[in-house]
């Protein structure tokens, strides 16, 4: 036997003096078919936030063992020095309240990103005329080879001793820091361009500007982000070391005064807004690098 669901509307016409209803009949399928979209919705946030939750494992089981582990785990004197994560979050809280922290995250952003700004400027740059400049690519190699593999750190008294322990030698640190991770990269990116394409846009009739506008650019992108993140990452981790040698503020001088202070939760609570800054640093720049990628998507998605 067939049931049907008989659903009364109301339809009025033109002229006439009561409303007369229709009747519409409708079958299960009908019903079943307007309900499938609402659980194909239902499945995919389920499947998103199962995916989510799959992939907070280990940050989740990272932060119940920092929980649970000096309270349990750990001996009296040990706690002292690893407090819980709760003592942690509260002494942050703390700091929020007071304004504490919000300048301190303010002076480590501006040196930071004055320092990576021009090491960005400068490493793009040298980085593009290096790799389409076959001699000057001989000639300043030796001497790019020579700074490479000096580290930043072991610099910083020199740095100190010709700026001073002001603001001009932190963002100097920084800016040396994170030029040769984009430099390195933007000569990485640029020769591994495919030389067809490089051909195709010449005998098309390309001038040297448009070259690098359509083509090198474009296909270099990539391997330039690359970079970049590796410069952000060293911009604040340099950063942080700078600041803990000679400042009066910045997120490195909260953790070497708060270590020093014996303001242990104060301390983990620096290194844990630390940790967050790099995160969010990295995020951003990826989202940057899917903006100046679009073209590749694009392409990916019409194969």
């Amino acid at each position: 036997m067939t049931t049907t669901l008989i659903e009364t509307e109301a339809a009025p016409k033109a002229g006439a003096a009561a409303d007369p209803t229709v009747v519409v009949e409708r079958s299960p399928q009908d019903a079943a078919e307007r309900t499938t979209p609402v659980r194909g919705r239902l499945r995919r946030v389920a499947s998103a936030a199962g995916s989510v939750l799959w992939k907070s494992t280990a940050v989740l089981a990272f932060l119940a063992l920092w929980e649970l582990g000096p309270t349990y785990l750990a001996s009296p004197s040990t706690r002292v020095f690893l407090p819980p994560l709760h003592e942690v979050l509260l002494a942050w809280g703390k700091l929020f309240e007071a304004g504490t922290i919000q300048g301190h995250i303010a002076a480590s952003l501006t040196r930071s990103v004055a320092g990576f700004g021009a090491a960005l400027v400068a490493g793009v740059s040298l980085g593009l005329l290096i790799a389409w400049y076959g001699r000057l690519n001989s000639v300043l190699n030796p001497l790019l080879e020579l700074f490479r593999n000096t580290a930043a750190l072991a610099l910083l008294p020199v740095f100190t001793l010709l700026l001073g322990i002001g603001e001009e030698s932190k963002i100097s640190i920084v800016a040396y820091a994170a030029f040769f991770p984009v430099l390195l990269n933007t000569i990485a990116g640029v020769k591994t361009v495919d030389p067809l394409l490089i051909r195709a846009a010449r005998s098309l009739g390309l001038n040297s500007f448009r070259l690098f506008q359509k083509v090198i650019l474009p296909s270099a992108v990539p391997t330039i982000f690359t970079g970049i993140r590796m410069a952000g990452t060293a911009s604040i981790l340099v950063l942080i070391a700078a600041e803990m040698v000679g400042a009066k503020a910045g997120l490195g001088y909260l953790i070497v005064n708060a270590q020093s202070s014996f303001l242990i939760p104060d301390m983990y609570a620096g290194i844990l807004t630390v940790s967050l800054l790099g995160l969010g640093v990295n995020f951003l720049l990826v989202a940057l690098e899917r903006h100046f990628s679009r073209w590749r998507t694009a392409v990916g998605a019409a194969a």
